[in-house]
């Protein structure tokens, strides 16, 4: 292939890249998720061997993510001017986030959407996962439950009580309670959820899984 086709091609890949993603900084609030981590190995780690699912680990509800939301919709993978994380930032979110190729992701998809530095994306995400208190309940389970998606919720919101209803959602996934959903503003101030966020699991019998 001649040079200038290489070169035109390489230059239209670029731009198609480019405008994949949307305005670094211009979102409306930020969705914080946090993973019941029994869920996830049973559903992913454990067949990726995840250091996250070892017998060792004892991880409850972890960080999954802190993500940029408009009031419908969501950005991901801006540009931005700000560089990628190191390997000792990725590292260092590993307590809350179980690995750090998740730190990485979550910076990728949705921390270059947030305008922030990736040491100030990770700073914030640290702080709203503190500020969230995880109920106690749930660690001390030593089997298996079925329970009310609700009764999770009702369970966050009692345990903070500047939540409500309309600023929290439980996910479920393959019969399972899979993610907390809290909806903050770019203050970390809680707020409600935008109508795409605020779609709770109607399951009646989703099952929880302890702690290893």
């Amino acid at each position: 292939m001649q040079a200038w086709i290489i070169g035109l091609v390489t230059a239209v890949w670029a731009t198609v890249a480019v405008a994949k993603g949307e305005q670094s900084g211009a979102f409306d609030y930020y969705v914080l998720s946090l993973s019941w981590s029994p869920t996830w190995c049973a559903i992913e780690g454990d067949a990726r061997q995840s250091p996250q699912c070892s017998e060792d680990a004892d991880f409850g509800w972890m960080m999954h993510g802190l993500w940029p939301q408009y009031d419908r919709g969501w950005p991901s993978y801006c540009p931005t001017t700000h560089r990628n994380p190191s390997r000792a930032m990725t590292r260092g979110m590993a307590d809350i986030m179980g690995t750090p190729g998740l730190a990485w992701h979550q910076w990728n998809k949705h921390g270059v959407c947030s305008g922030l530095s990736a040491t100030d994306y990770y700073a914030t995400s640290r702080q709203a996962y503190d500020m969230i208190t995880r109920p106690d309940v749930f660690r001390k389970l030593d089997q298996p439950v079925t329970l009310p998606a609700a009764v999770v919720e009702e369970a966050f919101i009692k345990a903070n009580p500047q939540l409500t209803r309309d600023m929290i959602t439980i996910t479920c996934k393959a019969g399972r309670i899979q993610e907390a959903r809290i909806c903050l503003s770019r203050s970390l101030d809680p707020v409600p959820c935008g109508v795409d966020v605020i779609r709770d699991c109607r399951a009646t019998d989703a099952l929880l899984a302890p702690i290893r």
